[in-house]
C-alpha cells in the first residue's frame, strides 16, 4: 500500500482538487482498477470510494466554492467531516487562519491513521491570497513536524498580474510551480482561448497532476513514485521547485488531426522544443533557454516501448547538451505507464528542475520588495501577529535561494574537479 492523502486549502487549492476528483479516469478493466483502493481511495461499504481528502477554508460554510463542488456531479463523494470552515474569510490575508489549524489536524491524523502504508501529502493551493498561502503553508510546516519521514508534494499557483492581486512565496519539499502567468499564455497562444476562464487553468493543472501520479495508481514497464522522484531530482535541499509541463497540447479543433507518437512529445533538438521541453509548454512562466537543466524526469503514458523512449531521451540530451549541466551524469530519468489518458493514445509530463526558474522569483519579490521598502499594508499582517522581522527573513530567503540558482548554472564540471582536488590537497 502506497497512500496519498491530498489536502485542498482555500478557493483556488479546492476548485483545483475538485477538478482532480471530477477529471481523474479512475478505469474500467481488471488491470485499471487493480489499485483504485490504494492511493487516492478509501473503499467503504457497498463497494464506495471515497476520497482521501481534506478541503478546509477560512470562509464559513457554506462557500461559494463549497455550493459548486457539492451540487456538482461527484459532490457526494466526499467524507462531510473532512470539510473544515472558519467563521469569515481571510481577506487576502495570509497572516490569517491559524485558529483553524488544530481542527485541520485533527481530520489529517484520523485519515492518516487509517492508512497502512502513507507514501506522503499532497497539498493543493494558491499563494496569492490568504487560506491557501498563509493556512496551507503553516499547516506543512505542522505536518512536517508530526510526519517527518512523508514525502511532501506541493501544486502550487505562483501569483500573476493577469489574474491575481497579491504577491507571496512559500515553499515546500517537492514544489510544482504553477505559474499563472504561464498557464493563461498557454491557453490564450496554444489552446486558442480568447478569454480563458479559471476552469480552463484548473484543466491544465489537473493534465500535470494526474501525469506525476499515473506510476503509482496504474501498472507500467518503468514505475516511479514520489520519493525516486525527489531522489532523482532534488540535487540539494533547497533546490526543489519544478517546472512541469503536459504535452500534447493543441486547440481543440486541430486535435483530431495529428497522429501522435513518442518523437512527437519529445523531440530530437532542444533547440526547437516542440512539445515536452518547449517553452510555451511550461507552466512556470520562465524560459528554459535562459538557464541550464540541473535534472529533469518524464513520464510517458500509453502503449510505447521503453526502447525508443530511452533513445529519444538520448538524443535529447546529446543534442542539447548546453541545456544541461555537464556535471550531473545521466540526470533525465524516464517512466512509462500502460494506460494512457481518457481521450488520448498517449501523453507525457515532464518535471524539470532548471536554473531559469530564478526568472519566476524575480518577477514575484520585485513588487513585494517595492512595497515592503515603503511599509505598504504592512500593518495588516503586524496587528494578526505576524513581526516585522519575518518579512525581512522571507526576503533575505528569497534572494539567497536566486542566488544559489545562479550558482550552480555558473558552476561548470572543471571547477567541481578543482575544488575535489583542492580537499584532497587538504587532508
Amino acid at each position: 500500500m502506497r497512500e496519498i492523502l491530498q489536502i485542498q486549502g482555500g478557493q483556488c487549492g479546492n476548485q483545483i482538487g475538485s477538478k482532480f476528483w471530477e477529471v481523474r479516469y479512475v478505469g474500467t478493466t481488471d488491470v485499471q482498477l487493480e489499485r483504485v483502493n490504494v492511493v487516492y481511495y478509501n473503499e467503504a461499504s457497498c463497494g464506495r470510494f471515497v476520497p482521501r481528502a481534506v478541503l478546509m477554508d477560512r470562509t464559513s460554510s457554506p462557500a461559494p466554492w463549497t455550493r459548486a463542488v457539492r451540487s456538482g456531479p461527484y459532490g457526494n463523494i466526499f467524507r462531510p467531516e473532512n470539510f473544515v470552515f472558519g467563521q469569515s474569510g481571510a481577506g487576502n490575508n495570509w497572516a490569517k487562519g491559524a485558529e483553524l489549524i488544530d481542527s485541520v489536524l485533527d481530520v489529517v491524523r484520523k485519515e492518516a491513521e487509517s492508512c497502512d502504508c502513507l507514501q506522503g501529502f499532497e497539498v493543493c493551493h494558491s499563494l496569492g491570497g490568504g487560506t491557501g498561502s498563509g493556512l496551507g503553508t503553516l499547516l506543512i510546516s505542522k505536518i512536517r513536524e508530526e510526519y517527518a519521514d512523508q514525502m511532501m508534494l506541493t501544486f502550487s499557483v505562483f501569483p500573476s498580474p493577469k489574474v491575481s492581486d497579491t504577491v507571496l512565496v512559500e515553499n515546500a519539499d517537492e514544489c510544482m510551480v504553477l505559474d499563472n502567468e504561464a498557464l493563461y499564455d498557454i491557453c490564450f497562444r496554444t489552446l486558442k482561448l480568447t478569454t480563458p476562464s479559471f476552469g480552463d487553468l484548473n484543466h491544465l493543472i489537473n493534465a500535470t497532476m494526474i501525469g506525476v501520479t499515473c506510476c503509482l495508481r496504474f501498472p507500467g514497464q518503468l514505475n516511479s513514485d514520489l520519493r525516486k522522484l525527489a531522489v532523482n531530482l532534488i540535487p540539494f535541499p533547497r533546490l526543489h521547485f519544478f517546472m512541469v509541463s503536459f504535452a500534447p497540447l493543441t486547440s481543440r479543433g486541430s486535435q483530431q488531426y495529428r497522429s501522435l507518437k513518442v518523437p512527437d512529445l519529445t523531440c530530437h533538438d532542444l533547440s526547437h522544443r516542440p512539445q515536452m521541453w518547449a517553452c510555451k509548454n511550461m507552466m512556470c512562466a520562465a524560459d528554459p533557454c535562459h538557464g541550464r537543466y540541473l535534472t529533469a524526469s518524464t513520464m510517458f503514458r500509453g502503449k510505447m516501448s521503453t526502447k525508443e523512449v530511452e533513445e529519444q531521451m538520448l538524443s535529447v540530451q546529446s543534442k542539447g547538451s548546453s541545456c544541461f549541466v555537464e556535471w550531473i551524469l545521466n540526470n533525465v530519468k524516464s517512466s512509462v505507464c500502460d494506460i494512457p489518458p481518457r481521450g488520448l493514445t498517449m501523453a507525457s509530463t515532464f518535471v524539470g528542475s532548471s536554473t531559469s526558474i530564478q526568472e519566476m522569483f524575480r518577477r514575484v519579490s520585485h513588487p513585494f520588495t517595492a512595497m515592503f521598502r515603503r511599509k505598504a499594508f504592512l500593518h495588516w499582517y503586524t496587528c494578526e501577529g505576524m513581526d516585522e522581522m519575518e518579512f525581512t527573513e522571507a526576503e533575505s530567503n528569497m534572494n539567497d535561494l536566486v542566488s544559489e540558482y545562479q550558482q550552480y548554472q555558473d558552476a561548470t564540471a572543471d571547477e567541481e574537479a578543482g575544488y575535489e582536488d583542492e580537499n584532497a590537497g587538504e587532508e
